[in-house]
């Protein structure tokens, strides 16, 4: 007979688990999982952050420490040749209206450049101390007034009107079966040399038809001349005899340079309601005249901004909203504005913005927004805002229409609203502001 077997079950035996009780460990399992991936996720970018924080604020010393050595040098170099021309005789000869010469050209060179920093005129007198004292208001950034700055542009103007530019030959003629125009730029004459120690320029022209400013042109370039001749015609489709009258012929000569931007030498504007075009080709001779000179003696505008600091984020906001009463840039009566925006510390640039381009208005509406980090642990006190407003030109240099400084190191109705972004953080703050050179 064979032996029955039998099995004992121990109390304490594993029992099968459910289908619920392992789905449930395996959901406790990834939730543990997700929670410590984004723990260590958000330590990785907080660490990233405080990296980055940290290389700008090295960056921005290292800059300051250049700076600050540089301006250094060139103080100890000028009161070396300010201390050695008052030391010659006590009539100041020669040495010293060389310093006083110099000095003027540097305050006329800066007072008729972007961004409104030159100082004034000296007086035909030589007197040393008000060298001394124009040459430290010319290494202050807000050391010019307004009667130093109106005199400075008044004699560049003046200036500019004595200097010959030289003469445009153009010929124009309109085809009626075709409805075309037809403008031939024959040559240029007695052009100003690009540097008077070498010696001529290497010349081309541009030409577009305003208002629109949708035909534009321009000719080869002629090398090392003074007198280029081109003969060349350009043929403008699509134009009515009717729409003739409201065409401006508008012609910029420039020099080319291979190294850098092209120098503008001057501009023909000739308006088409001044010539009979029914009959024949009609030749022209116009004098080249400087660029935008008439436009100097109109106000700058004004910029309508707003600032808002948030300390937790350390970050500013800048809503640059509009602006008005702007000058007329274009020879149309208009202006295509933008606005650059620059974060400065301790007057160094460190972050640029800018809005688009507005076209063919003198009070644009921006309404664009945009956010500054502010370097880590400096809060607003080395901090300030620089605003440049500038005419967008496709054809030459974008011009600069007006600038605006907001910060501590201003005064008047700037720093009264940098004072209200402090003592109000979090808060929009928008106020109008004069533009100026």
């Amino acid at each position: 007979m064979g032996k029955a077997t039998h099995i004992e079950h121990h109390p304490l035996a594993p029992q099968s688990l459910s289908t619920s009780a392992i789905f449930g460990v395996c959901f406790g399992v990834m939730v543990m999982f997700g929670t410590a991936t984004a723990i260590a996720y958000k330590c990785y970018k907080r660490q990233l952050a405080k990296n980055a924080q940290n290389r700008l604020s090295s960056a921005i010393k290292k800059g300051l420490k250049e700076s600050n050595n540089g301006n250094l040098k060139k103080t100890s170099s000028a009161r070396k040749v300010i201390m050695k021309s008052k030391a010659t005789s006590p009539t100041y000869p020669s040495s010293g209206e060389h310093i006083g010469g110099s000095l003027a050209e540097r305050g006329q060179s800066s007072g008729s450049g972007t961004s409104g920093g030159g100082g004034g005129p000296l007086p035909s007198q030589f007197d040393p101390g008000h060298v001394k004292a124009e040459y430290s208001i010319e290494n202050e950034k807000d050391g010019a007034t307004p009667e130093k700055d109106e005199c400075m542009r008044e004699k560049h103007e003046d200036d500019l009107k004595t200097q010959h530019l030289g003469t445009l030959h153009f010929s124009t003629e309109y085809d009626s079966q075709k409805n075309a125009l037809l403008v031939t730029i024959l040559q240029a004459s007695e052009l100003p040399p690009r540097d008077p120690s070498i010696g001529g320029c290497d010349p081309y022209i541009k030409l577009q038809l305003l208002p629109e400013k949708k035909h534009k042109c321009k000719t080869r370039v002629l090398r090392k001349t003074l007198n280029p001749v081109y003969d060349e015609t350009f043929t403008f489709y699509g134009i009515s005899y009717n729409q003739l009258a409201g065409i401006t012929l508008h012609f910029v000569v420039l020099s080319f340079d291979r190294f850098s931007r092209d120098e503008i030498i001057g501009e023909v504007v000739y308006p088409l309601s001044s010539v009979d075009l029914s009959q024949k080709e009609v030749s022209l001779c116009k004098d080249i005249t400087p660029r935008h000179l008439k436009f100097r003696t109109q106000g700058r505008g004004e910029l309508l901004v707003s600032l808002s600091y948030q300390p937790a984020a350390n970050r500013l906001t800048v809503v640059v909203l509009k602006a008005r009463n702007l000058p007329k840039m274009d020879v149309t009566g208009l202006s295509d504005p933008y606005v650059k925006i620059y974060l400065l510390y301790n007057g160094q640039r460190i972050a640029k913005k800018k809005t688009h381009v507005k076209k063919r208005t003198l009070n644009p509406v921006f309404n664009e927004s945009f956010l500054f980090d502010v370097p880590y642990n400096e809060g607003l006190h080395s901090i300030s805002l620089e605003f440049l407003l500038l005419d967008f030109d496709r054809m030459t240099k974008n011009e600069v229409i007006g600038r605006l400084e907001i910060g501590s190191r201003t005064t008047g109705q700037e720093l009264h609203h940098w004072n209200e972004v402090l003592n109000c953080p979090r808060k929009q703050t928008a106020e109008w502001h004069k533009l100026k050179e």
